[in-house]
């Protein structure tokens, strides 16, 4: 993993049918979320992903 001065380069992955990119630790910890948890994922404005809390 590379650093560029606070942005993090992560590389997107495959497994089977899906796309996926890990998410680096320190992120995971300032929002609380745990492993398992639920999020929705969007695509944003300007080639942009948004990753929120789910919320029933």
């Amino acid at each position: 993993m590379r650093k560029t001065s606070k942005t993090e380069i992560r590389n997107i992955q495959q497994s089977g049918g899906s796309y996926y990119i890990t998410l680096p630790i320190g992120i995971i910890r300032k929002f609380g979320w745990q492993e398992r948890q639920k999020v929705t994922v969007r695509a944003a404005p300007g080639k942009k992903i948004e990753i929120k809390d789910w919320k029933k």
